[in-house]
């Protein structure tokens, strides 16, 4: 049994998907999302991580952050929350290449167990794979790996974490569209294939000697 460990943007689904609709869907929402949960405590958290005077100095910073792409915990840890509440007023629907949910069908059946490392949080993992707009996904996904849980992507110390709990390196296959990361994985002992997609942002990337494919019909776990 191989567990296959995904990433999401550039892999599963588009960056574009993430970067404009996700993005585009939480950036006016933080500050109502703010003021109207001021009193939970995991937002509070977030407020006091930030270190801003109030919500609208708590804003500015979570909007700078969004326009320079910093994969910031309160940042990330919001924008999960926000996600969550979209996907399940229907307002929201993940975007999944056409290659990936048969993939994952198909893998699960054959005994291969399936997990995600992304740097979105888990809390907005959870409901992109849930609302697939072919069904249901996260019903196949085992374990959910996240900056938070894990560490950075480009470091060989997450990947030993992930182990800790799946298993073996030698039974782990990394899937992803950056090769830094590949790279971080390789270095703690897993296997690894790079995913070039056409159109994506690391499409041109050198990966290196990594296995490249272009679809997940061409992976074998």
């Amino acid at each position: 049994m191989t567990t296959v460990v995904l990433d999401i943007e550039g892999t599963t689904s588009s960056t574009e998907s993430v970067h404009v609709g996700l993005y585009a869907y939480a950036r006016p929402r933080l500050g109502p999302y703010l003021e109207a949960h001021r009193d939970d405590p995991e937002v509070r958290a977030v407020l006091a991580e930030i270190g801003a005077d109030g919500v609208a100095g708590a804003v500015e910073v979570l909007h700078g952050w969004m326009d320079g792409d910093v994969k910031a915990t309160p940042l990330k840890t919001l924008q999960g929350r926000i996600w969550a509440e979209g996907f399940a007023a229907g307002e929201l629907t993940a975007h999944f290449f056409a290659d990936v949910p048969p993939a994952l069908r198909a893998w699960h059946a054959a005994g291969h167990r399936l997990a995600v490392f992304s740097s979105g949080s888990v809390a907005s993992q959870r409901p992109w794979f849930r609302h697939a707009a072919d069904g249901d996904l996260s019903v196949l996904v085992s374990h959910w790996f996240d900056t938070v849980n894990a560490g950075p992507k480009r470091e060989p110390g997450s990947y030993e974490r992930i182990a800790a709990t799946l298993g073996p390196p030698s039974g782990l296959l990394f899937l992803s569209d950056v090769p830094a990361e590949l790279d971080a994985a390789a270095a703690a002992g897993w296997r690894t294939t790079g995913v070039r997609r056409p159109g994506e942002p690391n499409a041109a990337a050198p990966f290196g000697g990594h296995p490249i494919v272009t679809t997940f019909e061409e992976i074998h776990p």
